[in-house]
Parts: structure tokens; sequence; C-alpha cells
């Protein structure tokens, strides 16, 4: 014979739970986005930047500069070369673009 086990009250749940106060304004993914990778560059002053390039940047650039970021070594401004490198991968899709 099973036993059965005693459900979790909804209350004991929700005491457990934290609302993190990062999250308390965010209500798109594309701003938990943008402001998580203001986080990793440690560019919390411009996160407004990096959620608008998240809203508005292919998801594929912004991966591929980040992780170009994860990999670069002693970086002082990493918010700056993410943003160079960004800039280079979009302009390298306008030449291939120019080509066809």
């Amino acid at each position: 014979m099973v036993k059965q086990q005693a459900f979790t009250k909804i209350g004991d749940l929700l005491k457990d739970y934290k609302e993190s106060d990062e999250d308390k304004y965010i209500s798109r993914e594309f701003q938990k986005y943008g402001y998580n990778l203001a986080e990793e560059l440690g560019d919390l002053k411009h996160k407004s930047l990096y959620i608008k390039l998240a809203k508005e940047t292919p998801r594929g650039f912004l991966e591929t500069a980040r992780s170009y970021i994860k990999d670069a070594k002693d970086v002082e401004n990493r918010g700056a070369l993410f943003m160079w490198k960004l800039k280079e991968l979009k302009k390298s899709r306008n030449e291939e673009m120019k080509k066809k």
C-alpha cells in the first residue's frame, strides 16, 4: 500500500517565495534579459540601454557579443567592449546583405 504525502499549504509555499528587488518592475522577458546582461557586464548604470537592446536587437547578436565578452580577460570596461562587438556584428551582417 502506498502512503500518501500530505499537501503543502499555499501559505507555506508563499512564505518561502521571495520576490527579488530587481524583478519588482520587470514584466516582460526582454526586460529580464536586458537587466541580466547589464548585471553580467557590471554596467547597471546603463541597464535601460541593455533592456532596449534586448527588445530591438536579434537575440543571436546579443548572445554572440555576450559570449565574446565572457571569453575576454583583463577588460576594464566590459560594457564598451560588448557595444563594440555588437557594432561589428551588425556591420558584418549589413555587408553580407549588400553582397546578395
